[in-house]
Formats: structure tokens, C-alpha cells, sequence
């Protein structure tokens, strides 16, 4: 099977060819056979009843400085000239994100976009998750300064982080006797009209926060992130490191919990976060780690991504 497949995502130039998921994910489409074009999500245009994007088609390879070969650019109809698009471009997740998901919405009937659009918008990561609660820890969605003041007071130490952000930006660890939760809440309330999220400190953080990828609902691999000297974050994007793992009985149970329910709303590639026992976040915008997973494990997770991937092109004919 071959495909033509419409890459949205960041500039090219600009990406870390060493970590970075979408790029091993192109990659194996390139070595399926695949055809790959590259565009911006801000190039998406809407006209009469159509979805466009000028793209440019785009070889890649594992050298860095030299990753990528573009050629000549192309007006795309995404319906009509393509098999799939990847909708790959990094959050936040906000309103520019949210209009990239209704317009490629209007070509599901045309061309597979993984994951769904529509999924994407209805499963922002730290709200989806709390359909799963009895796998978190104890949660806080607030923006009043009593509610994360009576909650930390309950909990002792709590991490305070917006709702949309990524990659472990603006999270706090708030200490038992940190006075800065009040400082806290006027920044967060004067940087984001959104409510933001408190949680009750795992300390086994320092142990690592397991990154666990499932392709198609199934659990395809983990990497255990784990963080650096005086630092609660364990982003490899923020200097993480990461660690061979495997997955316990809870984080499997975990997995059988989300895995229908992942596979049934067309999110394809997904990222689960969890610390000692606890799911933290569901990631479906553009989850990362399979790079990482993929060294330490010796698995190919591009290429079970593609098999799903291609598994569902072929029962849409």
C-alpha cells in the first residue's frame, strides 16, 4: 500500500531529529513507500466546500544539518490528494489549534487525519483525563484562590499548571509551607482567562514520570522520564532524562481502562503520563517519547503506528 500523506507540523528547520517523534514517524512512512508533503497549520485555507494547503513535497533522513530535501510546492486539496494528514503541529492548544481541527474535519470523509480532529478538540489533556479519575491523583480544576488555598492546606504540597500548556511549561511545585499560592493564582489568572489545574505533589516524581505510548488503543511501549537535580519536571523537552522501563500490573490496568475508548475515537497515537500508579494526563495533540521508548526497547513503534495507520485507510475502501 502506498500513500500519499500530508504532514502538518512545525517549520522542518526547526526540529530535533535525535528526539523527535514526527520525524521517526516520517521516517518509516518514507521506508513504507509512503509520498510526503510538509505544511504549516496555518496554511489551511477553506474554499468552496474545500480544504487547501500549498505543501511542499519532502524527503527526509537521519543526518543532521541536512534532515530534509524540499521540492517544489503544490496547492494540496486535502480531501482529494491526499490519504491521510498528520496533524502533528506542537500546542498550545489554543484557538488557532482549535480551528485546524474544524477545518480538517470536513475532509474525515475523504482522507484519514490522525488522530480524529474532532477527538483532538473534545480530549484536551488535562480535562479528558478526568473521565478516568479513579486513576488520578487528587485533582483541582479551579481559578478561586480559596478552592487552591483549602486544597493545599488539605494535601500539604500541591503542582499548580495551566490547562493547556506542554512540554512541563509553567508548572509549579507549591510546598507545605510555600507562600507564593496566592502569587500563583493572580499570575495564572492574569496570563490565561482559563482555570487552572491543581494537583496533590506525588514525591515519587523523583522516581520518574513514565511516559506510555498506545498505537490504536493497545500499549505500544514506555520510557520512564526521569528529572534532573532540583527540578519536580521530568519533560525530556525540559531536560529529563530517560530510563528503560517496563509497565506495571496498575499501568496496564490502566491501559485496558483507556484503550477502547482511544481506539473507538480515531485517536490513533496517543501519550499517557503516569507517576507512581497515578495517570496524570492523556496526550492526543502531538504525544512524543517513541523515539526514546524505541532505543531503549529495540521496538519499532513508527512502524506499529503505520500499521494501524494503514489498517484503517484500507477498511475505509
Amino acid at each position: 500500500m502506498s500513500l500519499t500523506v500530508a504532514v502538518q507540523m512545525d517549520p522542518m528547520e526547526g526540529i530535533n531529529i535525535a528526539g523527535d517523534s514526527t520525524f521517526a514517524v516520517m521516517l518509516s512512512a518514507q521506508a513504507r513507500g509512503h509520498t510526503l508533503y510538509h505544511y504549516a497549520a496555518g496554511d489551511l485555507s477553506y474554499r468552496d466546500g474545500r480544504v487547501y494547503a500549498p505543501a511542499r513535497p519532502v524527503t527526509v533522513q537521519r543526518v543532521a544539518g541536512d534532515h530534509f530535501t524540499f521540492g517544489e510546492p503544490k496547492l494540496l486539496d486535502l480531501g482529494a490528494d491526499t490519504d491521510v494528514v498528520l496533524m502533528r503541529q506542537d500546542p498550545p492548544f489554543d484557538l488557532a489549534y482549535i480551528t485546524a481541527t474544524h477545518l480538517l474535519e470536513r475532509i474525515q470523509h475523504e482522507t484519514l487525519v490522525v488522530n480524529d480532529p474532532a477527538s483532538v478538540r473534545n480530549a484536551p489533556e488535562k480535562l479528558f483525563v478526568l473521565d478516568y479519575a479513579q486513576f488520578m491523583p487528587p485533582t483541582l480544576i479551579t481559578r478561586r484562590l480559596d478552592e487552591a488555598r483549602a486544597f493545599h492546606e488539605a494535601h500539604g504540597e500541591v503542582v499548580v499548571k495551566p490547562l493547556y500548556g506542554n512540554a512541563g511549561s509553567a508548572v509549579f511545585h507549591v510546598g507545605k509551607k510555600d507562600a507564593n499560592l496566592a502569587a500563583l493564582t493572580e499570575l495564572f489568572g492574569q496570563v490565561w482567562r482559563e482555570p487552572f489545574m491543581v494537583q496533590a505533589f506525588l514525591p515519587d516524581v523523583a522516581l520518574g514520570d513514565k511516559r506510555i505510548v498506545l498505537v490504536d488503543g493497545k500499549p505500544a511501549g514506555a520510557v520512564n522520564r526521569l528529572p534532573k537535580k532540583g527540578e519536580i519536571r521530568s519533560n525530556l523537552a525540559v531536560g529529563g532524562s530517560g530510563a528503560q522501563t517496563e509497565l506495571t500490573a496498575r499501568e496496564l490496568e490502566i491501559c485496558e481502562a483507556l484503550g477502547p475508548e482511544l481506539a473507538k475515537r480515531g485517536l490513533v497515537f496517543v501519550g499517557i503520563d503516569v507517576i507512581a500508579g497515578y495517570l496524570t494526563e492523556i496526550n492526543v495533540t502531538s504525544p512524543t517519547g517513541i523515539v526514546a521508548i524505541d532505543k531503549f526497547n529495540g521496538t519499532d513503534t513508527p512502524a506499529i503506528i503505520w500499521e494501524a495507520i494503514e489498517a484503517r485507510v484500507k477498511a475505509r475502501a
